[in-house]
């Protein structure tokens, strides 16, 4: 049996790199402010975070980095965080999640049918990335969408995950301008906007958990 060119040149291919390595050398100043918590508090994640949730998913959602006292601490998206208070209870609620969300990677709870990626895989001080590090990482947030077989909705968690998601999906700002609870047709994939769910967007009344159920009752509705 012989094997043609092609065939031997598609399985000599690399799978595409989903997550960072652990010591990422890519953003500088994202590099230093690694080493910096991870001196400070050697007991916590302090690299990349990975996204969770399984790669057959059809929703992905994508937020803008981890934070702090949240994902960077546990490794797991949104996860030790108030942002992931009200994401995990949105998700349980419209049946992408099972189980119980305790703040914490091992308490169990699994997602259903859904992904978790972030624009930017590294906290960054003052949670703001640099646009330089936003296009960095962008490359494994492609490697997610290309590698999801089955995706079919993405839901943008505040204007900077959008404006990272289009790219890949070479959609213009123009034909999708970024809105809360705004949905764009790029090919067989639907985007779905929606404020990002950070304390400071809920307190200053920017989202409503109202607001927020209202995006995923309709991705739930599209998708069944």
């Amino acid at each position: 049996m012989t094997t043609s060119r092609s065939e031997a040149v598609r399985s000599s291919r690399q799978p595409p790199t989903l997550v960072p390595d652990r010591d990422c050398p890519l953003c500088p100043r994202l590099v230093a402010f690694r080493e910096a918590n991870r001196a400070r508090e050697p007991l916590w994640h302090n690299a990349p975070v990975p996204p969770f949730g399984d790669i057959t998913a059809r929703l992905l959602i994508v937020g803008l980095a981890p934070g702090m006292q949240g994902a960077n601490r546990t490794g797991r998206p949104f996860t030790g965080d108030y942002a992931g208070d009200l994401l995990y209870a949105t998700l349980l609620e419209y049946g992408f999640a099972k189980g119980t969300y305790q703040a914490r990677p091992d308490d169990g709870m699994k997602l259903v049918d859904c992904r978790i990626a972030n624009a930017v895989h590294c906290v960054p001080p003052q949670n703001k990335p640099l646009p330089v590090e936003i296009n960095t990482c962008r490359q494994f947030l492609v490697a997610n969408l290309e590698t999801m077989p089955k995706l079919r909705a993405i839901v943008a968690l505040g204007r900077i995950a959008h404006d990272s998601v289009l790219k890949p999906l070479k959609l213009k700002a123009s034909q999708a301008p970024f809105g809360h609870g705004a949905v764009h047709q790029a090919g067989a994939f639907k985007l779905y906007d929606s404020y990002h769910c950070s304390r400071y967007n809920t307190n200053t009344g920017v989202l409503t958990t109202d607001m927020f159920r209202s995006v995923f009752a309709k991705i739930r509705a599209d998708l069944d």
